[in-house]
């Protein structure tokens, strides 16, 4: 029997570590640093930093583990694969050259320009008057991102003329450099790939809500909901995905020495010119991973073994149901989510991010706190019972955005 070592504490690990505990051939589902509500699970949690390599190392020898996952983005952006795999582990997830493709914007922009992947046009600078210059060209609105982590949060789009200079300079004074694209107008889709080497297998498609507030409005967050599958991005659409992205993007991968064992999550656009790629990320989505994994029928552990050996998994998803995530935050989120308000009593289809615990009691702790999923045969069907079993709960101290799904939703009504 076999045991695994997840990294990090979000909704996101909690739901990667109970997709392992479903297999039959794990004993043993660690999760550090984990959070207490992962423990209903049966995930057992260690207090080690997620960026404390020689900590992490020591307890995966100490435990044996056979297989480690890494989830967050700045552990993997720091080298946790490289650390760790030098101790012998075997790691799923992108060494950290790889790990710029998301870790640093710039590289990931000039990527897609050699390697003929569609995407906005952009600037990069870490001079405040050269950016101002080519921001001072461009129509409004247009996009600005800090290069570097943000948590999903370090992308603002700009519509007064009055915002753009003061916005750079911010930006600059953050991460040192600054990159500024063309707006790009059309629907947002999440396609995410694991790979191993020149072997890659396509998730169901799933779509995110990014903003605070309902009908995509407010500022940007880490996500607030999201569904799969996302009936409007069809096979057609899928299929000039893969040809005009993913394909040459594992192309310019293996062309330029970055393949790995891991995720790579495609942030597409539907324009009227066709697919572009927003930008790439080398971990799985959150909380697009809360409505993903539980959609898997096939034996996670397998699965992520053959990717790391380079071979292809014979992975397998259900086809029947909708399945529709709601994030429940803490007032305030994003800019000053109130701490250490009382959770109420969940329901078991609940994973964990932001919370604590006192003496057997859950407690906010951070911004997002956690994701409530449901499924049914129908979009509609699926939200519907979300919003329900929500509306039974007293979250009268949280907030939760009441329109996950509106698009499709939408769409269909029309």
């Amino acid at each position: 029997m076999a045991n695994v070592l997840v990294i990090g504490s979000g909704a996101r690990e909690h739901a990667i570590a109970a997709t392992f505990t479903r297999s039959p051939q794990v004993e043993n589902v660690y999760c550090v640093p984990g959070n207490p509500g992962m423990k209903k699970d049966g995930i057992q949690i260690a207090n080690i930093g997620e960026t404390d390599f020689k900590k992490l190392g020591d307890f995966a020898l100490s435990r044996e583990v056979d297989l480690v996952f890494v989830g967050p983005e700045v552990p993997l952006a720091m080298g946790a694969v490289d650390t760790l795999t030098k101790r012998g582990l075997r790691v799923f997830g992108p060494g950290q050259a790889s790990a710029c493709l998301e870790s640093d914007k710039t590289f990931a922009k000039r990527f897609m320009k050699r390697n003929g992947i569609p995407t906005a046009a952009f600037g990069t600078f870490s001079d405040y008057d050269d950016a101002v210059a080519y921001a001072d060209k461009m129509a409004l609105p247009l996009v600005v991102k800090e290069n570097g982590l943000a948590a999903g949060k370090g992308v603002t789009i700009v519509t007064e003329r009055a915002d753009v200079n003061p916005l750079i300079k911010n930006e600059l004074e953050k991460s040192g450099e600054v990159v500024i694209e063309e707006y790009l107008k059309g629907e947002e889709f999440s396609l995410m790939l694991f790979v191993g080497g020149d072997k890659r297998v396509i998730l169901p498609i799933s779509q995110d809500h990014k903003k605070i507030h309902e009908g995509e409005t407010g500022p940007n967050t880490g996500g607030m909901g999201a569904y799969s599958p996302v009936p409007h991005i069809t096979d057609a659409v899928l299929q000039e995905t893969i040809k005009t992205v993913v394909d040459p993007t594992m192309k310019g991968l293996a062309n330029e020495g970055l393949e790995f064992a891991g995720v790579i999550y495609v942030g597409c656009m539907l324009t009227d010119d066709g697919i572009k790629v927003i930008e790439y990320n080398v971990r799985l989505g959150d909380p697009e991973t809360q409505v993903l994994l539980p959609q898997l029928t096939s034996d996670f552990y397998q699965n992520v073994s053959d990717l790391i050996d380079h071979k292809l998994p014979k992975m397998t998803w259900q086809t029947e149901d909708y399945y529709l995530g709601v994030v429940i935050a803490a007032p305030g989120y994003p800019q000053a989510p109130q701490q250490e308000i009382p959770l109420p009593d969940l329901p078991a289809n609940v994973f964990y991010a932001g919370v604590t615990s006192e003496n057997q009691k859950l407690f906010s702790k951070g911004g997002r706190i956690f994701t409530i999923v449901d499924h049914a045969a129908t979009l509609q069907a699926a939200q519907d019972k979300v919003y329900a079993e929500l509306a039974q709960i007293d979250l009268s101290d949280f907030y939760y955005r009441k329109d996950i799904g509106f698009r499709d939703l939408q769409k269909s009504r029309v």
